[in-house]
């Protein structure tokens, strides 16, 4: 087993905050689109449209598209528990019925990776979101959504994460590392037409968007949100959060959602600035049940058109599944997932995760993954295309500070232990020689 550090997590995010002794952890979310009216607080008007619950958050009039609080969005058109919470951000009225809101971040990290493939890097994460959402008819509401991230401001080789493999840098593959993210991470509307009571049709796309396939994206469930890293599995769960050309269309009770989208196979490129042509070579179907507000619970599945620039002409099929629990102070996630290449073998992974919220700004978070991995050696090596299956167990800890009405801070650090074959110990290193790797994040967030 190995021994992994993420020391020193600092955050800084710019939200609205109650006053420390309200502080739970469902109210101060960092990460993620999330139904403001899904905790069931009774609201106050107040001037501009916005709602004020009794624990003094604000959220912008409508953002549940009427599923009170049983759901709460995610990323694209996904679903959370409603107990995941209100996202925190600057909310405007813009006149009439529609209002604006913005939310962001930015996390400062460095970190120090042992071993014989270990690295070390200082590099900033960052996200940043506008969404407008206002009536266009009677019963017709309509969302513009748009997010970014400077992330491509790091090398095409982005930051070290053992056993993590994904997409290219200058031609080779990432072995080892999570690639940086894009500068256009969501360009996209969604429209929501009433047909019943607690029934609506919606249709969801754009140039850049997430296509109905797996759980909410890593960095959007609160159950990941002090994680300085991506998981290792990114790439059998969500890894299509990032989509060039999406079309999906659905409906949606309080209770269940069906949906299936059209949507561009391959991965982003290297280029990281600018948007690539949309295409519709590839689709998906997905399930969600919230049978109350604390679970949520998805089945998907997507026929992927050659997703990876180093197997060409492999197309890939890849199933999912995922439970997640959350309440005012917890959030938790296990799911599963199956990607079979075709023509080529089929690659299971396991993922566990949680962020717990004792008491005030103190929390404890994990992941914990199991992924069988045909990727960690380059063409030309004797492994290359063997599949090793490894395990990541990961426990931390953050205290969350507020600074201001619009910014908190978090200082905290994890420690991790991998499981590995012995295949592998030519390649990394004995697990138990492997030095101590660290972690310092400084984020911002709007």
């Amino acid at each position: 087993m190995k021994r992994f550090l993420n020391a020193a997590a600092l955050a800084v995010a710019m939200m609205p905050v109650p006053s420390m002794a309200q502080e739970m952890d469902h109210s101060q979310m960092d990460h993620g689109q999330m139904d403001h009216d899904a905790m069931g607080h009774d609201k106050t008007d107040v001037p501009g449209g916005v709602a004020e619950d009794h624990a003094g958050h604000k959220s912008m009039a409508g953002m549940d598209h009427g599923d009170g609080e049983v759901s709460a969005a995610g990323s694209g058109t996904s679903r959370l528990p409603g107990a995941e919470g209100h996202m925190s951000g600057l909310h405007l009225g813009l006149g009439g019925d529609w209002m604006l809101m913005a939310h962001g971040y930015a996390w400062g990290v460095y970190t120090d990776q042992g071993g014989r493939r270990g690295d070390d890097k200082a590099y900033v994460q960052s996200m940043a979101m506008v969404t407008a959402e206002g009536q266009v008819a009677e019963g017709a509401k309509l969302t513009l959504k748009s997010m970014w991230s400077l992330e491509p401001i790091m090398s095409a080789r982005g930051y070290p994460n053992l056993f993590a493999t994904g997409e290219t840098a200058n031609g080779e593959p990432l072995i080892d590392r999570q690639h940086p993210h894009d500068l256009f991470m969501e360009l996209a509307a969604r429209l929501d037409i009433d047909v019943a009571p607690n029934t609506r049709l919606f249709l969801y796309g754009g140039p850049v968007g997430e296509p109905a396939l797996g759980p909410s994206a890593f960095m959007m469930r609160r159950s990941a949100r002090f994680n300085p890293a991506a998981p290792i599995a990114h790439h059998w769960f969500d890894s299509t959060h990032i989509t060039y050309g999406v079309a999906t269309a659905g409906v949606a009770t309080s209770r269940f959602q069906i949906e299936a989208s059209a949507f561009r196979g391959q991965e982003p490129d290297e280029e990281r600035w600018g948007i690539e042509t949309p295409k519709l070579d590839s689709w998906s179907v997905r399930g969600t049940l919230t049978p109350s507000s604390n679970w949520a619970a998805q089945v998907s599945y997507g026929r992927i058109k050659a997703p990876e620039a180093l197997h060409h002409g492999e197309d890939e099929g890849r199933l999912t599944a995922s439970l997640h629990y959350a309440d005012d102070r917890l959030s938790a996630m296990i799911a599963f997932s199956a990607k079979n290449r075709i023509p080529g073998p089929t690659l299971t992974a396991w993922l566990a995760e949680a962020n717990w919220n004792p008491t005030g700004g103190h929390n404890l978070f994990g992941r914990i993954e199991n992924v069988e991995n045909d990727e960690l050696f380059p063409e030309g090596d004797p492994l290359h295309g063997q599949a090793f299956r490894v395990t990541r167990a990961e426990a931390g800890y953050a205290y969350r500070i507020v600074i201001t009405d619009m910014v908190g801070l978090a200082l905290g650090g994890s420690a991790a232990v991998y499981g590995k074959p012995n295949a592998l110990d030519a390649a990394y290193g004995k697990l138990d020689r492997i030095r101590a790797a660290v972690a310092r994040r400084l984020g911002l967030a709007s």
